[in-house]
């Protein structure tokens, strides 16, 4: 599964990043940006900065990351999208499955 949100800065992402991934929630994290955003909030039109972070994670663990994800994430109601992964070599896939295995949480 691909996991995505977006932060004002890169240090917020590469945070998110850190706990996502020490805590076996993603198998890894790729941060892109600056991206410029637009987007309808509290009712006007805005346009922005942000950092894109797109992790990777096995479906049975996308709560627990999605709950880290807001529970430490800078914005009041940020977002987190999840797709899920229609094919991938086995090789990768079984890496994110290990990756994130619960077992080997601290």
């Amino acid at each position: 599964m691909e996991v995505s949100t977006a932060t004002e800065t890169k240090d917020a992402a590469v945070e998110l990043a850190r706990i996502a991934v020490e805590g076996h929630l993603a198998a890894g994290a790729q941060i892109t940006g600056p991206i410029t955003s637009t987007f309808w909030h509290l009712d006007a039109f805005g346009t922005g900065e942000e950092w894109r972070l797109v992790l990777r994670t096995h479906v049975s663990r996308f709560e627990e990351l999605r709950s880290a994800l807001v529970e430490h994430h800078p914005w009041t109601n940020p977002e987190v999208v999840a797709m899920r992964i229609a094919m991938g070599s086995p090789e990768y896939l079984e890496w994110i499955r290990n990756a994130t295995d619960p077992s080997e949480d601290s």
